[in-house]
């Protein structure tokens, strides 16, 4: 069999050779951008002549700030396929982390989007290595800035020429992107990407069994770019030819349902507590989802009511799925077998609510702290471990979190996961935010997502408190629908509980809140809410 590589520059080329004709919808700062993948394939090019001229060398990491837009699409394929190492900078991050990554990756140039400029300039002094910056913006002027050497990305690509021949030299192993864990102790962790990697991934993302996606999609990222590649979309939609729609800077819930009508969206990505905005104002404006086949969701467990409300009110499935910073992302897709669909309805969103089967090519342990396997009965619970051809092997220039996180050659997540007889992985929790009460564990997940189906209950949050009796006792965070607040008491959840869950999981306190602090990825922040209500 010949040696191929298996490199980005393919995906590139056959966006370029076979869909020069599709769409790139992107929401700029002065309106929606619209051109197609051969008009991209010449920018790329023009970018890449740029990134020669800015004296990037191949292996250098140049890094994004930006948000989900073409010109951010232009840097996905054109820093790897140059030969250089893409690193998408996560733009939530404290200033002090943001300029700790900068550094520890050896970001060589970065480009910015005009209104994340004030992020940079306020730890400009910290920034020793950067060379250049490049500021990405439709309009004619400049922001303010006191970064220098600071450059206009369009006016750079409108001087480069659109030829370039990329490379067909590079090892499949050479690293393509990088990406920064958002860590809830130490520093933030460094993940290589690499062109094989990523090139596998998107294959995945293809398959019937996990996202199905093809050229007849039409997908609107809503996870954002800087966060697992937003998981891979960017790169697989331009392969496989779909028509993609970037929400642009700051996007709220409404932009996201107008996108969605206007372009007919197909397919849309993002994290629970977007799905959960989304079902909010759909239930007072009624959009028309039609086009709709699934909304993909990930980052944390999506609740069954969830599930079952966008089934029933919104007219398309939430299409379950996990994965990590450190796993591409996608590991397990929820989909029902064949048979499943002659179950009773219950049982089918009882099923899809599990994370679902272990994607093609990658593999699983599930091991109890003695490192045995435990069983799949759908209650033992235990450590999920991974590998596969696009999970990390290591933490970036970060030996010693690398020696326990990997060791054994396999990835140890953290997750606390039981496997079911049909093979269906149901994260219980990650281990840090399990309970353990009187010696028994609760699960966090699950008791929230059993609070959520409560119909007066928009989102909720479970913790650990201090028990001086049992060590730990659940507490709920919750933020109440619009129009009950003030109206719900303790006994309210406390009785819709009941017969629901063990008498021992239900919470010792109800915390009403107006909101739940979210992570830069929008997921719930527990380790805040420990803070303001655990003392930890």
């Amino acid at each position: 069999m010949m040696e191929y590589p298996l490199l980005l520059r393919s995906i590139l080329d056959r966006a370029n050779e076979l869909f020069p004709q599709k769409e790139v919808v992107s929401r700029d700062y002065t309106g929606i951008h619209r051109y197609t993948y051969a008009d991209y394939y010449r920018r790329v090019c023009r970018l890449a002549n740029v990134l020669r001229e800015l004296g990037v060398k191949k292996g250098d990491r140049v890094a994004s700030l930006a948000w989900n837009n073409h010109r951010h699409l232009e840097l996905y394929l054109a820093v790897p396929c140059y030969g250089a190492v893409l690193h998408t900078l996560n733009l939530r991050l404290f200033s002090e982390q943001l300029a700790y990554v900068i550094n520890h990756a050896e970001d060589s140039v970065i480009f910015v989007d005009e209104d994340l400029l004030p992020l940079l300039d306020g730890i400009k002094e910290k920034l020793g290595g950067v060379r250049h910056f490049v500021v990405m913006t439709d309009r004619r002027e400049l922001p303010a800035t006191s970064l220098s050497p600071v450059h206009a990305y369009e006016e750079l690509i409108a001087s480069a020429s659109d030829n370039f021949d990329f490379s067909r030299d590079l090892d499949e192993y050479t690293p393509a992107a990088m990406c920064y864990t958002t860590a809830t102790t130490g520093d933030p962790k460094g993940v290589i990407y690499t062109h094989r990697g990523l090139y596998l991934h998107s294959m995945c993302l293809g398959m019937a069994d996990s996202l199905a996606l093809s050229e007849e999609d039409t997908l609107l990222p809503i996870v954002p770019m800087f966060h697992v590649n937003a998981w891979g979309t960017p790169f697989a939609c331009t392969w496989f030819g779909s028509k993609q729609v970037l929400p642009g800077s700051r996007p709220d819930i409404k932009v996201i349902c107008d996108l969605i009508v206007e372009e007919k969206v197909s397919l849309a990505a993002g994290v629970p507590t977007v799905w959960m905005g989304l079902l909010a104002l759909h239930r007072k404006a009624r959009y028309d989802f039609s086009s709709v086949r699934g909304f993909v969701c990930g980052g944390s467990a999506a609740p069954k009511s969830l599930i079952q409300a966008f089934d029933k009110e919104v007219g398309a499935p939430i299409l379950h799925a996990y994965g990590m910073t450190e796993t591409t992302p996608l590991v397990f897709a929820s989909k029902p077998k064949s048979y499943m669909k002659d179950w009773p309805e219950d049982k089918i969103y009882d099923q899809i609510a599990k994370q679902g089967l272990l994607v093609p090519g990658l593999e699983m342990k599930v091991v109890d702290e003695e490192g045995r396997d435990v069983a799949w009965d759908g209650k033992q619970m235990g450590e999920l471990l991974l590998r596969g051809p696009w999970i990390a092997k290591e933490y970036y220039k970060d030996p010693e979190r690398s020696m326990s996180a990997f060791a054994g050659g396999w990835l140890h997540t953290s997750d606390i996961v039981t496997v079911d007889e049909e093979g269906f992985v149901n994260i219980a929790d990650r281990s840090k935010d399990l309970i353990k009460s009187g010696g028994e564990w609760i699960s966090s997940v699950d008791l929230e997502n059993i609070i959520m189906s409560h119909p007066d209950v928009q989102e909720a949050a479970v913790i650990a408190i201090p028990d001086e009796k049992w060590m730990e006792r659940p507490a709920a965070c919750v933020v109440l629908q619009e129009d009950r607040r003030g109206q719900v008491e303790y006994e309210d959840i406390t009785n819709f509980l009941q017969g629901k869950v063990a008498k021992w999981w239900l919470p010792d306190k109800i915390i009403v809140v107006d909101e739940i602090p979210k992570t830069s990825v929008g997921k719930f922040d527990k380790k805040m809410l420990r803070q303001r209500y655990a003392g930890g």
